[in-house]
């Protein structure tokens, strides 16, 4: 596990370099999770999948909104809470940041190049088992009632 919190420490500067000035790897998180995964989530939908705490998500939300790379509406099945839709520019600058990047992920291909196809089973396996124990802690836990 330290070398994988090494790691993440390490990718993400290298990746934060890349970024414009005082954008995080947190907020290209969220565009990626809404590309992937599902727009139209809630902020607490998304704090839960990110392991933050709401105010967290709702800080990060509030800058993405800012800079025009998401919309928050309101939910139609609960008037009290809204749901986060990616943008036009929020799916543009989620690919500039990938192009950005990918000139270093490139040299790493080309510099270690089995690593990724030797390693990412044993992670994504790892990663599974990390998210079924999260799930069965988070059935024992107290939750958050509200969007």
């Amino acid at each position: 596990m330290n070398e994988i919190g090494i790691i993440n420490q390490l990718a993400t500067a290298l990746f934060e370099a890349r970024l414009p000035k005082g954008v995080l790897v947190s907020h290209f998180a969220v565009l990626n999770h809404l590309t992937r995964v599902r727009d139209g989530a809630t902020p607490l939908q998304l704090a839960q999948a990110f392991q933050v705490p709401k105010t967290t998500m709702t800080h990060t939300l509030s800058g993405l909104e800012k800079r025009g790379w998401v919309d928050l509406r309101p939910n139609p099945r609960d008037k009290r809470s809204k749901q986060v839709w990616l943008t036009d520019e929020g799916r543009a600058f989620r690919a500039q940041a990938i192009a950005a990047l990918t000139p270093e992920l490139q040299r790493i291909g080309r510099d270690l190049p089995d690593l990724a196809q030797r390693v990412l089973p044993d992670l994504t396996a790892l990663r599974q088992y990390l998210d079924a124990a999260r799930d069965a802690d988070l059935h024992d836990a107290p939750r958050e009632t509200t969007d």
